[in-house]
């Protein structure tokens, strides 16, 4: 929730700032009033004034921020004329305002109070995305380990008390609330996963969802690392030049375990992060066409706390206006970061560059790697703006392998109306998704494709709708590319209240959780359908979610263990992690293609609708109009991916 009470404590808390003079229009660079406008739009606040007697107002919604301060903020007046905003309160409460330097809140109707009259009431729910800061406290408070959950469903139950309904007496319904449910489960084999053949460990099996790089070399390391930027948006006081240096060893140190050579030769620039982020990047770069007349392979850009708009602005800088690969990190965590650190970072870089981590191994995932049947995995997903973000669109995307061992993959991303669920472009995305297949089975794996047998397809969606609305639309891609596949379809979810609870510790793993690869098909299944429920991961904080898997469509004609073994093997490709993960990494891919759809809008423009769309004002009601225009300007805005970047996995 808002903190309650005086805005300008909130407003600085969550800049981080102490001084009331930070808000002061000259000191608020336009990254920071960004931030703090996203932060407080749609907040409700009252304002006292002697006018009311000391009485709080109606609360009134915040629109927006003005830019101007209080002093230089005009408004006409009914009478004609105009008036600052300073002034007028000045008149109003009979004395001058204290922080006329500040800007105002312009509230739903229009007016414009300064912020020092503002006041937040208590109990106001934050709908929108959580800080990054914050979400730890949040898991922290969160979590429970899973006898804790148990113990909490059993109490709730109890607090229902659904057995002295009178309702489900008089339908005959007993619920039984001593007891959970017993089910029959089965614990699947993990997959062999195959790493380089220079590794002194070429193969591993994971031990409860986990293992380590140790004595591994990548499948396929990228080509050597020969010219690369290192960009550090800190002062020289806060991240030294020995900080810099022990950060270089590092990181070629844990590129040169994995297989990777970065040169120790560098272009490093300090800049300021409030600058014109891109134009400093590009100015890095040019520095790399004058000593070598070739760009920099890589851009390895150091954030400050807090540094989401220049996180932004770096990833539309190399996704799609440069189409070179960017691997940012956060300054608190790499000054002084152990080995561990820079082996997952190298995990990022390799797969960004074209290079694959690891494999299954053929013999664990045969119906995905038999050579005479080409199969395709794609991950499907749609991400819908905030509940009250009228005017916003919603973003699509489409992931799928290119490669034979379902271990590279590539990514489609479009615009499309607010909260449709399904996905409009699927047949052009899949087209895309299919050339790039074909294109990298016959230029780098040197193998003919024919495609008389078999394509899988995983989907997300209503499943009503995607088999009339989604399933046509890969069969129409299909078509067009002369493709005779078979597809299956698969819903996979994770939003349900099912948890699994282990009968004794000794069937449990280090988190009191079940062990990965748990998977229950019986008791708790559909009656009718083909559905499974697999706890892919192993646990580590609060109480595991298992994914729900429902079959809509099977022309292949899966076993449920030749299906179950394919989903788990799939939540082992993941490749930033050396952790099964809890759902099939195309599936998980689709989710963060979709929620990086904001980096392909350009940052310098305002892309955030909160309070620019046109509105006509009925009393204290905002009606929005205008939703098709505002669906337009962002189709129109809407850069597609850099043409080096469509083959690499730059969500990595």
């Amino acid at each position: 929730m808002y903190k309650s009470g005086p805005l300008i404590p909130v407003c600085l808390e969550f800049l981080r700032k102490n001084q009331p003079s930070a808000l002061f229009a000259q000191n608020l660079p336009d990254r920071e009033f960004l931030r703090l406008q996203r932060f407080i739009s749609g907040l409700r606040i009252t304002t006292k004034t002697s006018a009311q007697g000391g009485r709080a107002s109606t609360p009134r919604v915040i629109k927006r921020l003005t830019r101007p301060s209080a002093k230089k903020e005009e408004f006409t007046l009914r009478e004609g004329g105009k008036m600052t905003v300073a002034a007028y309160f000045q008149k109003a409460l009979n004395k001058p305002l204290q922080f006329p330097d500040m800007g105002c809140a312009e509230v739903g109707s229009g007016a414009k109070i300064p912020l020092e009259l503002c006041e937040v009431p208590p109990g106001q729910i934050m709908r929108k995305q959580i800080p990054p800061e914050k979400t730890k406290d949040v898991l922290d408070f969160a979590t429970k380990k899973p006898r804790e959950r148990l113990e909490s469903i059993r109490t709730g139950l109890e607090v229902l008390a659904y057995g002295q309904s009178e309702y489900v007496r008089q339908f005959g319904m007993n619920v039984n609330t001593t007891n959970p449910l017993r089910v029959q489960a089965r614990v699947l084999k993990p997959p062999t996963l195959r790493y380089g053949a220079s590794s002194k460990q070429p193969t591993i099996v994971p031990n409860n969802g986990a293992w380590n790089m140790i004595d591994k070399k990548f499948y396929k390391p990228v080509q050597p690392i020969q010219r690369w930027a290192l960009i550090i948006f800190e002062s020289s006081s806060k991240f030294p030049l020995q900080t810099v240096e022990d950060l270089t060893k590092g990181l070629i140190d844990g590129c040169r375990e994995v297989g990777i050579s970065l040169a120790t030769t560098k272009v490093l620039k300090y800049f300021n992060g409030q600058g014109r982020v891109r134009d400093l990047l590009r100015s890095a770069g040019a520095e790399w066409i004058s000593k070598a007349q070739k760009p920099p392979e890589l851009f390895v850009v150091v954030l400050p706390e807090g540094g989401n708009e220049i996180y932004t602005e770096v990833k539309h800088f190399g996704d799609i206006e440069m189409g070179i690969p960017t691997q940012c990190l956060k300054s608190i965590k790499c000054s002084k970061a152990k080995p561990q650190y820079w082996a997952n970072i190298s995990l990022k870089i390799n797969v960004k560059l074209g290079g694959i981590n690891t494999i299954p191994d053929p013999s664990s995932v045969s119906v995905l790697t038999d050579p005479h049947m080409p199969t395709v995995v794609m991950g499907a997903d749609v991400i819908h703006p905030a509940p009250g973000s009228e005017g916003r669109p919603s973003f699509t995307s489409l992931v799928g392998n290119v490669d034979s061992d379902t271990a590279k993959y590539v990514a489609d991303s479009r615009v499309q109306t607010s909260r449709q669920e399904m996905i409009a472009d699927l047949d052009e995305m899949a087209k895309q998704i299919l050339s790039l297949y074909m294109r990298y089975r016959q230029a780098v794996e040197k193998k003919p494709v024919d495609w008389s047998n078999n394509l899988d397809g995983v989907s997300e969606g209503q499943f009503k709708q995607v088999l009339e609305q989604e399933l046509p639309l890969l069969r129409k891609a299909c078509i067009e590319l002369q493709i005779d596949a078979k597809i299956t379809v698969i819903v996979v979810g994770k939003r349900h209240h099912v948890r699994f609870f282990p009968q004794s510790e000794r069937d449990a793993d280090k988190s009191g959780n079940c062990p990965a690869g748990t998977v229950v098909d019986r008791e708790i299944g559909h009656p009718l359908e083909f559905d499974f429920y697999l706890q892919s991961h192993g646990g580590l904080l609060g109480t595991s979610r298992p994914a729900h898997y429902s079959v809509l469509h099977d022309d292949n004609n899966f076993t449920a263990d030749s299906l179950q073994s394919l989903s788990f093997a799939l939540c082992h490709v993941y490749a930033r992690s050396t952790r099964s993960v809890s759902i099939p990494a195309p599936v998980y891919y689709a989710d963060i293609v979709c929620s990086r759809a904001k980096n392909h809008f350009d940052p310098n423009e305002q892309w955030d609708l909160t309070g620019s769309e046109e509105a006509s004002v009925a009393g204290s009601n905002v009606v929005v109009t205008g939703a098709t225009e505002s669906l337009d300007r962002f189709q129109r805005g809407f850069k597609p991916l850099h043409n080096s970047q469509r083959i690499l996995m730059y969500f990595s």
